[in-house]
């Protein structure tokens, strides 16, 4: 059995929170917790705890929210944890003087197999893209982003039906034992870490409102990838032209049906309570949307209620 390392554990959202729990349960030793600052959220602007905070509660761990992470309260505070490794999943940019800190490094988990979809959404843009296989990366960090040499890859699956939301679910269900075995073959000194290949790469760049707009130009099972990738958040969104009122809505759900379309692109249509738009070569049926300050809905049960104006078309 390998020994027993000391980690600090950096991370922010719910997609962090299984790798946290595992290290707790394993014969690691949890020595700190860092997550992002309390922050204002909802109407009240309540102070919201991140999903990693909620999670660390539940254990007597020393927990660091810094605003900086370079200032010299807080490079005092982990370099008195001495901890033998840094592990991040889902956490900001880390300055050098925090990632070399460690004897051992600083590894990150990066939801794809790397050198592949290096950036901030690589779950979004492995479904937008098509791809058939993702996964998970453990890899230690150096000056640039995600380009560390890598420790450990696990292979995933990307199911036809899969969403951002299915797949990240079931890349939280291995992220801990990935981690594991991380910790455990940096701790018997067997891993031995392979620099990334200059291959051709594609990226995952952050989702802003300019890039999460649906685009009726595009062949049909793109625009479906396109939904299916967004889902559930950011969400894809579209423009609702009708006369002179244009209107955004957001596209939660959608198939696509191949055949040559009648009209052109973003003409809808509303028929056996069912609302499809025409592309380039074919129909997308939408499944779910919502439409502005309203509840995202089952198409069918919107039309019992809601009617599409016969001039209405969706432009890009």
């Amino acid at each position: 059995m390998s020994r027993s390392l000391r980690v600090v554990y950096m991370g922010t959202p719910a997609f962090a929170v299984s790798g946290l729990r595992s290290i707790v349960e394993s014969q690691h030793e949890v020595v700190g917790i860092v997550t992002a600052p309390d922050r204002p959220a909802g109407r009240g602007k309540k102070l919201r705890f991140s999903a990693v905070k909620d999670a660390a509660l539940e254990y007597n761990i020393a927990l660091f929210q810094p605003e900086k992470l370079s200032s010299e309260e807080t490079v005092a505070q982990l370099k008195a944890l001495q901890a033998d490794v840094f592990v991040v999943v889902a956490f900001r940019m880390l300055p050098k003087v925090i990632w070399e800190l460690p004897q051992l490094g600083t590894f990150n988990l990066h939801a794809s197999l790397l050198p592949q979809y290096r950036g901030a959404a690589p779950i979004h843009w492995s479904i937008i893209n098509g791809e058939h296989v993702s996964g998970l990366t453990t890899f230690l960090i150096d000056d640039n982003i995600d380009t560390g040499a890598i420790l450990l890859q696990k292979k995933l699956d990307i199911l036809a039906e899969d969403t951002m939301g299915t797949l990240s679910e079931r890349m939280q269900t291995h992220a801990g034992e990935l981690i594991i075995a991380t910790l455990d073959g940096l701790a018997s000194g067997s891993l031995k870490p392979i620099p990334q290949k200059g291959v051709e790469i594609k990226t995952a760049p952050k989702l802003r409102r300019e890039n999460t707009q649906i685009d009726w130009r595009q062949p049909g099972q793109r625009i479906v990838q396109f939904i299916r990738g967004l889902n559930p958040f950011p969400t894809a969104w579209t423009l609702m032209e009708n006369n002179e009122e244009t209107i955004q809505l957001k596209i939660h759900d959608a198939h696509f049906v191949k055949e040559i379309p009648k009209e052109n692109p973003g003409h809808l249509t509303v028929k056996n309570k069912q609302l499809y738009v025409s592309v380039t070569d074919g129909y997308i049926y939408i499944n779910k949307l919502q439409l502005p300050n309203k509840k995202s809905m089952e198409t069918t049960a919107l039309l019992n209620g809601f009617q599409f104006p016969t001039t209405a078309r969706f432009i890009s």
